[in-house]
């Protein structure tokens, strides 16, 4: 594969943008996943694909927060986002929309397909403690993991909607119930997960195993 050194690790682009974070801590998250190969790139890079390789990463995990819908009129390489996140779902490339990418780009109706909820309108509430439950416990990202507890940014907002399978929740007044679900979008399997804004969430053993097994189930390694 071009670029790629051989591996049997799943090839995942974690595609960041518009939203600070802590450096060393994001990356220690990925470094940390068994069989996982990880490449952080800004959202043009991706879009750019100067390296040829955008379609054959196994995985994408959006962790983004652009609030402009790009257009295809920006000056290059802004103007290969648009048709790159159009193109999502022409092949079985795994998707996972994560935290604050479940509110990017709003209004953005391509954007509003790939999470699966129609107006993305939102509050936000930092510190809280969240007691998720298991929704789904047959499936394969959450089967056997426990219920846990996770001191994390919370969300408001419309739940996921038909052809949305929920599997994590919590009853927390300042939260969505809804805190992960899958759907499948074109040829692609997709998790939106709402969990994970900072190192705190980020070492929480609940967060990693359920972040892990949401990268290998979309790339149809789980």
């Amino acid at each position: 594969m071009p670029g790629f050194p051989a591996s049997d690790a799943v090839r995942v682009a974690v595609v960041t943008g518009s939203h600070p974070f802590d450096v060393p801590a994001f990356h220690a998250l990925f470094r940390a996943m068994p069989g996982v190969d990880a490449y952080v790139q800004h959202m043009e890079d991706w879009a750019a694909d100067w390296g040829q390789v955008r379609t054959a990463y196994d995985t994408v995990v959006f962790y983004n927060f652009h609030q402009q819908a790009p257009s295809g009129a920006e000056p290059w390489p802004g103007a290969a986002v648009k048709a790159a996140i159009e193109e999502l779902g022409a092949t079985p490339q795994g998707i996972v929309v994560w935290h604050h990418a479940l509110l990017a780009f709003p209004g953005w109706e391509p954007w509003a397909r790939l999470v699966g909820i129609a107006e993305r309108g939102f509050g936000y509430y930092p510190g809280e403690t969240l007691e998720v439950r298991i929704a789904a416990p047959e499936h394969p990202i959450v089967q056997g993991v426990a219920p846990f507890t996770i001191v994390d940014e919370s969300y408001t907002m419309n739940e996921p909607g038909a052809g949305n399978e929920v599997l994590l929740t919590t009853e927390h007044p300042k939260s969505m119930r809804s805190l992960a679900w899958n759907r499948q979008h074109g040829s692609s399997r997709v998790v939106c997960l709402q969990l994970g804004h900072d190192a705190v969430a980020w070492e929480n053993p609940g967060f990693r195993e359920v972040m892990l097994r949401s990268v290998l189930w979309s790339a149809g390694r789980l």
